[in-house]
C-alpha cells in the first residue's frame, strides 16, 4: 500500500468532524460558542494560494473556552511572531492549529504557541489555512455540530481517500507558508534550511501531509501534537520527529502508536510523550496534568536538535 493510501486513513469524515468538537480543555469551562468580531491581524500576510474555490460563507470568528477561533477561512494567511534579533537562533517554526479543518484555535494553538516558541529565540510563524465551508450563522453553525456529535447522527468513516487530493488547499497553503519565510529569511533572521512544522490536531494531519506530499516544503523537523497516529511509508532521509499524545484522548488515545513505530522501523529519530491525562486539544491551555509540559518537552527537543542557539 503506497504512502499516499495509508495516510489517506487518518483523513477519514468522522476523524476531521471528531477533531473539530474535542479541541477543548479536560476542564473545559464556558463551552458556548460567542460570535466575536474578526480581531485585527496587521502582520498576517496573505499566501496568495487564492480564495476557497467555491466559498460563499465569510470568514467569522467565535470565542469558546476562553480561546478565539476562526471558521470559514477562505484566503490563506501567515502571521510571523518574531524573537528579538540579538537571540535569534534562525530556526524557525511554521505553526498549524487544529480545528477539524472547520474551525481554527488561533489562540491556543496559534498565537500563544508562537509567542512561546519567539521566547525561546525560534521565528514563529502561525498558518491560518483554508476550511472547509460551515453554516454562516452561528447558532446554526453549534446545532450542526451537535447533531454531529450526538450518536447515531456522528458521520461514518468512509473508505480510504488520497490525502494529497482531500488536503490539497491546505497542503498547498503550507507549501506557500515555507516558500514565504525563505524569500523573507535575511529580513526575519531565518535559517532556510532550519525551518521546521508544528501541528495540532487537524493541523497535525496537515503538518504530516505537508511532509509527506508537500514536495518543496521540506520541513527541517515536525512536531505532531495530538494527531492520528496511523502508521505511514516513511521517505528516506524522513525529518526528526516529535510526537505529543495524551492516554485519555477520546480520538486517538486508543489507535495505537503506529506513526512512531514506522519512524523507528525507518531508523529516523522520533520523540513520543504519552501522557496519562490531559485530553483532547489541551495546547497551551493551563492545566493540572502533566501534558502542560508537553511545549517544554518540545523545546528541550528542540535544543537537542541544536535549533535553541545560531547553526554558525
Amino acid at each position: 500500500m503506497n504512502t499516499t493510501r495509508r495516510f489517506g486513513r487518518l483523513l477519514t469524515a468522522g476523524s476531521i468532524a471528531v477533531a473539530c468538537a474535542l479541541t477543548a480543555p479536560a476542564h473545559a469551562q464556558n463551552d458556548k460558542m460567542t460570535s466575536i468580531a474578526t480581531p485585527a491581524q496587521p502582520n498576517a500576510v496573505d499566501l496568495g494560494t487564492g480564495p476557497l474555490p467555491g466559498a460563499k460563507a465569510q470568514e467569522s470568528w467565535h470565542m469558546q473556552y476562553g480561546s478565539q477561533f476562526a471558521r470559514n477561512v477562505t484566503v490563506a494567511t501567515l502571521t510571523p511572531f518574531l524573537p528579538d534579533p540579538a537571540k535569534a537562533t534562525g530556526a524557525a517554526v511554521i505553526v498549524a492549529p487544529g480545528g477539524g479543518f472547520k474551525t481554527l484555535s488561533m489562540s491556543n494553538e496559534g498565537w500563544d504557541v508562537a509567542k512561546a516558541l519567539a521566547d525561546r529565540g525560534v521565528a514563529a510563524f502561525v498558518l491560518k489555512y483554508r476550511l472547509n465551508q460551515t453554516p454562516p450563522d452561528m447558532d446554526a453553525f453549534a446545532r450542526a455540530m451537535a447533531r454531529m456529535f450526538s450518536g447515531a447522527a456522528r458521520p461514518r468513516p468512509p473508505a480510504p481517500g488520497d490525502a494529497a487530493s482531500t488536503l490539497a488547499p491546505q497542503i498547498a497553503d503550507a507549501r506557500a507558508a515555507f516558500a514565504l519565510v525563505r524569500a523573507h529569511a535575511k529580513a526575519w533572521h531565518v535559517d532556510p534550511d532550519r525551518i521546521g512544522m508544528l501541528g495540532f490536531s487537524a493541523g497535525a494531519m496537515l503538518t504530516m501531509a505537508t511532509a509527506l506530499h508537500g514536495q518543496d516544503a521540506k520541513p527541517a523537523f515536525l512536531g505532531d501534537i495530538y494527531g492520528p497516529l496511523a502508521p505511514v511509508a516513511v521517505p528516506a532521509g524522513a525529518p526528526p520527529l516529535f510526537v505529543a499524545l495524551a492516554a485519555d484522548d477520546p480520538l486517538f488515545g486508543n489507535g495505537g502508536y503506529g506513526l512512531v513505530d514506522s519512524w523507528r522501523a525507518a531508523k529516523r529519530p522520533v520523540e513520543f510523550h504519552l501522557y496519562e491525562q490531559g485530553g483532547h486539544g489541551f495546547g497551551m491551555y493551563r492545566k493540572a496534568t502533566t501534558s502542560t509540559g508537553w511545549f517544554d518537552a518540545f523545546a528541550r527537543w528542540l535544543g537537542m536538535h541544536g535549533y535553541l542557539k545560531p547553526a554558525h
